[in-house]
């Protein structure tokens, strides 16, 4: 309290953003428009919090720095698609390996793509390698953890050896992670239209037919819309 009797809040500044967000969402907001804008070493904490419409101070109660900002924003973009690969695998519908794998492909492609930035494009930058990004790694491995065992489920990868389905695996994951760069280079491809058909050449990396894309695509959807 102060010794006027008033309450003293946190300092904020006069004027906050009419997005509607909450102070963590907006800050991250900003953070994701800057580091994608101008990049992650010229922004500056103080920017970001200006961005927000509050003082950096604040800021400082909801994250400790550029780099919390920059590994929530990971986080937040592998996790939805590690929520659903858990659904996926613990499902016990009729649904075929080869439709879970379709489905999980198509969502990840569509949440790395879909938004006012590529957040995906951050994975690039130097600074992830570092201890401080544990927690953004772990959680990626164990969504490629689990493309490895859908891949496995499926009909034409179930006799593979272990070290030819490591390889399929690391080509699927590959291959859904590069949109990343796709999207960067021509951010106005219809993103649903991108998804499905990079989910297409998913599937063909792991060895399904040609003819049979079409049933496990229709498959892939009703499995997607009973999961909502």
């Amino acid at each position: 309290m102060s010794t006027t009797g008033r309450r003293v809040g946190r300092p904020r500044a006069a004027r906050r953003p009419d997005s509607g967000l909450p102070a963590r969402d907006e800050l991250l907001a900003a953070a994701a428009g800057m580091f994608t804008e101008r990049g992650y070493g010229a922004t500056s904490t103080r920017a970001i919090a200006e961005r927000a419409g509050m003082r950096q101070a604040t800021m400082y109660h909801y994250f400790g720095g550029k780099e919390d900002l920059l590994a929530a924003l990971l986080e937040g973009t592998v996790t939805p698609s590690l929520s659903l690969a858990r659904r996926l695998l613990a499902d016990d519908g009729p649904a075929s390996a080869e439709a879970r794998l379709w489905c999980l492909c198509r969502s990840d492609v569509e949440l790395l793509c879909t938004g006012p930035h590529n957040l995906g494009a951050l994975y690039l930058l130097p600074e992830v390698r570092t201890e401080r990004f544990a927690g953004f790694h772990r959680v990626r491995l164990e969504l490629k953890e689990a493309y490895g065992r859908l891949l496995a489920a499926t009909e034409s990868c179930g006799g593979l050896g272990k070290s030819e389905l490591v390889l399929r695996n690391d080509l699927v994951f590959g291959l859904i992670e590069s949109v990343i760069l796709i999207h960067r280079s021509d951010p106005d491809r219809p993103v649903q239209a991108f998804a499905s058909a990079t989910a297409d050449a998913a599937l063909r990396v792991a060895g399904v037919d040609a003819d049979d894309l079409a049933a496990t695509r229709e498959a892939a959807r009703e499995l997607a819309a009973s999961l909502q």
